[in-house]
């Protein structure tokens, strides 16, 4: 039996590699690094199917480096300490330090990440990590400090059109046959800038034909992809667009809506703390201060469900959901604070007013800072009038109240306080 398609692909050097040319094109930086031969500790961050683990591969072979490889979902702390060993004692002299790829980096846990952090440090391995999440969250930072992180984004429509080519030419099996390219939009759509779906429904399509030319067409792309459905993609287009209908029921007050798309996540295996944080994100985000109270309800559901993980994770998913979704709305915050960015962007590093400056040494006082500091606590409502913002923007106003109960309370204060809201 023959590998995949995929398989039988893969590109084994730079010069066989399609997309990503702002990372391994003619001159750019992670081509340089590899045509050098130093090659720090890497994060690969980027969808499925987008190259991550070939460039991990190619990179060993150009570097002439030993390869060891690890799967995030089914290794531990142990399997991670043996194959340092082994790289440990693989290495001679000077020779170049072994590469251990792990891929899915974010599913290991801080124990398995602090496992790698002495052998990364003093050069017994180069590490490469690959991660379809933000390292920021799912990377301890001492690992990330040490490793160079580098987006790989979803191949484009010329790559994906070369990928294609590729395969009907020069694959030892298709080039065989008579394929005719008849369509391609929904070889497209469905693959989702993604290279190893793509070459998935093509082998997919082709393996189900039996005529002596194979023509291929958006209809029946779509006929065989619904005889072979996949209820939920992880990584493919289908969760970039679940997640954003559920997002945008919430936004929309629509909590049926909410926990439908909410199911179809739970019931394809979607990360739960995935879905956990963009609930925190939409509660500041989308509610802010028209129920306050939303943020610290989506800030425990995250933390609830570290702690009793799952099937019961989904009933607080759905608590917090239904909530948000039946939440006034407000978008007042994230308003304010890319006014404000724009006005920094804009103006630059206006000076603190020097009644606002810190004092701690008798230099300071000297030089007036904090001189006629009013301390609100001193006045009458714990309030009085000063200036607070650089006297270049003096009055300027970044927050606007919007209309729901909460913030025209806080409009009625700044009102009665200030005289503006």
């Amino acid at each position: 039996m023959s590998a995949p398609l995929a398989e039988r692909l893969r590109p084994q050097s730079l010069d066989d590699f399609i997309g990503q040319k702002h990372l391994v094109g003619k001159g750019a930086v992670l081509r340089k690094m590899i045509e050098s031969g130093r090659v720090p500790s890497i994060i690969f961050w980027g969808p499925p199917g987008v190259g991550k683990t070939t460039l991990a591969n190619i990179i060993a072979n150009a570097v002439k480096a030993p390869f060891y490889k690890l799967s995030a979902i089914n290794s531990g702390v142990k399997d991670v300490r043996e194959v340092i060993d082994k790289a440990r004692n693989s290495r001679f002299f000077e020779a170049t330090s072994p590469i251990l790829f792990i891929d899915e980096i974010h599913r290991f846990s801080k124990s398995q990440q602090d496992s790698l952090l002495h052998a990364v440090e003093t050069g017994a391995i180069t590490l490469i990590g690959a991660t379809t999440e933000n390292p920021s969250f799912e990377v301890i930072r001492p690992l990330l400090s040490r490793c160079q992180v580098y987006v790989l984004k979803p191949m484009e429509k010329k790559d994906l059109e070369e990928l294609l080519h590729k395969a009907i030419t020069e694959d030892v099996i298709l080039k065989e046959m008579n394929i005719r390219v008849a369509e391609t939009d929904a070889l497209f759509r469905f693959s989702g800038g993604d290279a190893r779906k793509l070459l998935n429904i093509l082998e997919l399509v082709v393996s189900a034909e039996t005529s002596a030319e194979i023509v291929i067409t958006d209809q029946k792309v779509t006929e065989r992809l619904q005889e072979n459905p996949a209820a939920y993609d992880k990584g493919g287009e289908m969760h970039y667009d679940i997640i954003s209908a559920f997002i945008k029921s919430i936004r929309g007050s629509d909590p049926d809506a909410a926990v439908y798309w909410l199911a179809r996540m739970v019931a394809g295996g979607e990360d739960p703390a995935f879905i956990a944080r963009r609930l925190v994100i939409l509660a500041a985000e989308d509610i802010g201060l028209a129920n306050p109270n939303a943020l610290l309800l989506a800030n425990a559901c995250f933390d609830t469900l570290q702690k009793i993980g799952w099937p019961e994770g989904r009933i607080v998913l759905a608590e917090t959901a239904i909530y948000l979704a039946t939440s006034p709305k407000s978008n007042s915050s994230i308003l304010a604070i890319d006014a404000a960015m724009s006005e920094v962007q804009r103006s630059g590093n206006l000076p603190v007013p020097l009644h606002l400056r810190n004092a701690p040494t008798s230099l300071m006082k000297e030089l007036d800072y904090g001189k006629d500091y009013k301390y609100a606590h001193d006045y009458e409502n714990n309030f009085v009038k000063q200036d607070y913002l650089p006297s270049q923007l003096k009055n300027h106003q970044f927050w606007e109240a919007q209309s729901n109960p909460s913030e025209a309370k806080m409009r009625e204060l700044m009102r009665k306080l200030w005289g503006k809201g």
